[in-house]
């Protein structure tokens, strides 16, 4: 059994990596990072000294083109502002839409694009960090359950069965994400999750107030900000 991650080189995705790798050893295990024209390399470059660390091989894909026309807040040509607060105050002013940082139908985009390099490889599966504090309240559709088994509904059928998506996470918080890594011994250390570039987190974005709750009901400090 052969298995792609989708490696953003944030903690939910490193994590389903420490997963793919216990239960198929690292050389039936490759990570895909995609460049989708966001404002800093940061997270690619933590992918790949991640993918170092599990000694996996590891793949990068350039999606920029793709989202050219969208003024997401989280991509290089925006003029948009990163909020600074937690998603939960976001989704209060939306309208019911997802969070500004919502990248259009990225997840949709890169577990297609996945699916043609996986079943290339020889893969038959492909698996991906989605959660359920990201798609409460619609703030990640493509992050939802029931986006999970479409999607994979729909790989299955287009691949003649030979592809399925895996999403371990699917229902649990990013606190259980984090306990199971802990568990897993994953290199948190090595991770990155801003959606800032600077030398350090900056703590006040929503991915990183996410993540150091995790950490914290974990009874631990977030390795990234120490």
């Amino acid at each position: 059994m052969k298995a792609l991650v989708l490696l953003s080189g944030g903690v939910d995705s490193t994590t389903c990596l420490g997963l793919a790798v216990r239960q198929y050893g690292r050389e039936n295990v490759s990570a895909l990072a995609v460049s989708y024209g966001q404002k800093h390399t940061k997270e690619l470059d933590a992918a790949k000294k991640i993918a170092a660390y599990y000694q996996v091989e590891f793949l990068c894909l350039d999606l920029a083109k793709i989202f050219e026309q969208s003024d997401c807040s989280l991509l290089q040509h925006s003029d948009q502002e990163i909020p600074k607060e937690a998603y939960g105050k976001q989704l209060k002013t939306s309208g019911g839409k997802p969070v500004p940082t919502y990248v259009p139908f990225r997840n949709g985009l890169f577990l297609s694009a996945a699916a043609s390099i996986a079943l290339s490889k020889g893969c038959s599966l492909i698996y991906y960090g989605a959660h359920s504090d990201d798609a409460a309240g619609n703030a990640y559709p493509d992050c939802s359950s029931a986006f999970q088994e479409a999607m994979n509904q729909a790989i299955t059928i287009g691949s003649g069965n030979q592809l399925q998506i895996r999403a371990p996470f699917v229902l649990w918080t990013k606190a259980k994400v984090v306990e199971k890594g802990l568990e897993l011994k994953v290199p948190y250390e090595l991770t990155w999750s801003c959606y800032e570039g600077g030398e350090k987190p900056c703590g006040k974005c929503g991915t990183c107030i996410d993540r150091a709750a995790a950490f914290e009901i974990n009874g631990i400090s977030d390795p990234a900000m120490e």
